[in-house]
């Protein structure tokens, strides 16, 4: 059944976390598939330099000649940039390594937290013609990417590894919202924390679940993601999860996270906390 998030411009939703390795992109690839297999027009924006996300969706470096970097620096508009991925409904504009140099360009700039913003809420963009759902997948750090993602976007999901730590790295992310919210982007909300490469089996993981339950709430997904071997073997091959095995506990995940991100755009509620 196609589904609708009930707006006219896009809902823009930078998935963020300081620390790396905790399933950012992951999130950004399969979760982008999720809501495509849904019936909604996707875009996936890579604004790590890494390129992990243009890379999991098969985009190869010779397709890369117009990246997120053209865009920012103003050498042709968002929609230029766009390629198609073997997922129907699903695009994304690309990022090179030279992304990593965009740091100082930034810092040049007169608004230099809105150079992405302006660079990507074009007419067409609000207007709804590139896509329903932008999902802007953010460095692994607080740098000044990751701030003009979260300035430019209307909300933030953030991945979250079940781990010892977990909480530490969240609470700068949150006060960084926070600031955000005074600085530049007062609509700024926290979408959801998503609980990323579960092992049920491990108590450890558990506890660390509950805990941040018990800490932020509804804030937190009811979805969890597993962690699964398959979504590895995915992006080899460049494909989400959900094209390469259909079966996998990790695209049933995606899918129930999908409905209920999905749930939470047409309620849009605000978060308890943050």
């Amino acid at each position: 059944m196609q589904q609708s998030v009930d707006q006219r411009a896009p809902r823009i939703i930078a998935i963020a976390n300081q620390k790396g390795g905790v399933g950012k992109t992951t999130t950004a690839v399969n979760l982008g598939a999720a809501f495509a297999e849904a019936g909604l027009s996707v875009l996936i924006i890579d604004l790590d330099p890494q390129g992990n996300a243009s890379t999991a969706l098969g985009i190869s470096m010779e397709h890369r000649a117009r990246s997120m970097t053209e865009v920012i620096m103003g050498e042709c508009g968002l929609a230029d940039a766009i390629r198609q991925t073997g997922v129907d409904g699903l695009r994304i504009a690309p990022a090179t390594t030279d992304l990593s140099s965009m740091g100082l360009h930034l810092a040049q700039q007169r608004g230099r937290l809105r150079v992405v913003r302006n660079a990507i809420r074009t007419d067409d963009v609000r207007m709804g013609a590139l896509a329903d759902v932008i999902l802007i997948d953010c460095p692994p750090s607080l740098n000044l990417l990751t701030l003009n993602a979260l300035a430019a976007a209307d909300s933030v999901l953030v991945p979250l590894q079940s781990e010892f730590f977990a909480l530490e790295g969240l609470s700068q992310l949150l006060l960084t919202v926070r600031e955000l919210r005074q600085a530049s982007n007062p609509d700024l909300r926290i979408e959801g924390i998503v609980l990323t490469m579960i092992d049920p089996r491990n108590r450890l993981a558990r506890e660390v679940e509950k805990d941040v339950r018990g800490t932020l709430g509804s804030l937190v997904c009811e979805t969890t993601i597993p962690r699964s071997v398959r979504v590895s073997e995915a992006q080899s091959h460049g494909k989400p999860v959900l094209s390469y095995d259909r079966l996998s506990k990790a695209t049933v995940a995606y899918q129930a996270l999908a409905r209920e991100l999905l749930g939470r755009l047409r309620t849009s509620q605000p978060e308890s906390t943050a």
